[in-house]
């Protein structure tokens, strides 16, 4: 009856976050509503859900948490003060005499703005809206177009520093200690952020290059589909110069003084993300888009942020402390150690099912909810923590992109002009999402991808 009842709450609560209420409360209410009937019927402990009061105070308390609402408001104060526009027209222009040359120069806007902004939904959105109207102006594909824009704008759940990495980090050092303890070992190792940002650099870049291997390749034999920009559209060398000095440079220094900050160990990620907004807000009144009206709106968007991904932990932290009462983490390990093909055939099918639930739950969920169950148990089995977190973050990565439920698409089509169908949004991230497999299975057999720059950095 028990395992039943773990089984049931899991598909009772995956089916009320279908019908589309609030995630945190979901998950939450789906707890206790299944940790009273096990009561009623003797399957369940209630000294379980004394642990919750301590479980939100740890949640609140949790120093490297603190980054997040750092980091969206670094993102949010660069989308406001127009760093993409700027960045966009001047790779446009350095790109932009080359058939196939907006694409790369969306795709490099793309990378440079997911290490900065790390905010899916906003880097496919603002590119959509500035990017996409120029590229069917020139004669672009459509189906090329929104591909790009849609793979590029992914980039943020995998080029740090990402949000998605700095949830996952939390997740997976808890779930690397625990595995350890499990193991009887206790003096446990840790892994950190910074393990997973240098960890996700070498896919990331593979990944950025593949992209722009593939656009390269449709200019050479289909050069119609993605033609370059007329001369006369272009700037003369001089000006071009000083453009890529002045839009360029300013964003990139903040980028490597956040991201070498945390790499070298001078300041953790929370230290980091407090320079990193500072700096989005030097960069915003040098472009004297910095106002009382902006940060006020900038605050707020960072506040709406924070609060739901901090009321989407607390309800996954009880979800996670009825599920474990009802013997749900025993039912998983028993399962996956069943499996055939050992450690390989649990991480596939780990794999296969995150990339399922990707079309369905935005990240934040499948970090909090998901991750906590499965990985002490893959972790246990032997896999290497970082090797897993980067796999994970490649594997949303790819299922935002998978129609027909990708929520890079949405995102896409919210903003895209009628003239452009759905269907070409979704046969336009085909290639991509190919290429997204092909990181991801060469990720997969050869870890080193993501775990020899750690080892080189930290030893």
């Amino acid at each position: 009856m028990t395992e039943f009842l773990a089984l049931f709450l899991f598909l009772f609560t995956f089916g009320v976050l279908l019908l589309g209420y609030p995630v945190a409360f979901s998950l939450g209410g789906s707890a206790l509503l299944f940790s009273l009937i096990g009561w009623l019927t003797g399957t369940f402990d209630p000294a379980f859900l004394e642990a919750i009061p301590n479980r939100i105070s740890g949640t609140l308390s949790n120093e490297l948490l603190v980054a997040i609402p750092l980091f969206v408001f670094m993102g949010v104060m660069l989308e406001k003060s127009k760093i993409a526009e700027d960045l966009l027209d001047t790779m446009g222009q350095v790109f932009g005499g080359l058939a196939g040359g907006l694409g790369i120069s969306v795709t490099i806007v793309g990378m440079l703005l997911a290490a900065s902004t790390g905010i899916v939904g906003a880097t496919v959105v603002t590119m959509g809206l500035l990017s996409l109207p120029s590229m069917m102006k020139r004669g672009y594909c459509p189906r090329i177009a929104t591909g790009t824009i849609c793979a590029s704008g992914t980039l943020g759940q995998i080029i740090p520093p990402s949000i998605v990495l700095v949830l996952l980090g939390d997740v997976i050092s808890s779930a690397y200690q625990q595995a350890q303890l499990d193991q009887g070992i206790y003096s446990p190792e840790s892994v950190t952020v910074g393990d997973l940002f240098l960890g996700a650099l070498v896919p990331g870049f593979v990944l950025v290059g593949l992209y722009i291997v593939y656009l390269i390749a449709i200019a050479i034999f289909q050069p119609h589909r993605v033609p370059p920009i007329p001369a006369e559209d272009r700037k003369v060398s001089k000006e071009l110069y000083l453009q890529v000095l002045t839009v360029l440079i300013p964003p990139v220094l903040l980028i490597v003084l956040v991201l070498g900050s945390i790499l070298t160990g001078i300041a953790t990620p929370t230290e980091a993300a407090s320079v990193g907004s500072v700096g989005a807000i030097v960069l915003a009144a040098s472009k004297r888009m910095f106002s009382i009206p902006i940060l006020k709106e900038v605050l707020r968007t960072t506040t709406e942020v924070t609060a739901m991904v901090f009321m989407i932990l607390i309800g996954a932290s009880i979800f996670a402390l009825v599920f474990r009462g009802f013997g749900g983490d025993d039912i998983v390990r028993d399962f996956l150690h069943s499996l055939p093909g050992g450690v390989f055939g649990a991480m596939l099918l780990v794999m296969l099912v995150l990339f399922l639930l990707g079309f369905f739950l935005d990240f934040i969920e499948i970090t909090f909810v998901v991750v906590p169950i499965v990985a002490p148990i893959l972790l246990t089995m032997g896999v290497d923590p970082v090797w897993l977190g980067i796999m994970i973050a490649l594997n949303l990565q790819t299922s935002f992109l998978t129609p027909p439920f990708g929520f890079s698409l949405f995102y896409l089509r919210g903003v895209a002009p009628g003239s452009i169908s759905t269907s070409d949004i979704y046969r336009g991230v085909l290639p991509f999402i190919v290429i997204q497999l092909i990181v991801l299975s060469l990720l997969a057999y050869w870890p080193t991808m993501a775990t020899w720059l750690p080892e080189l950095v930290y030893g």
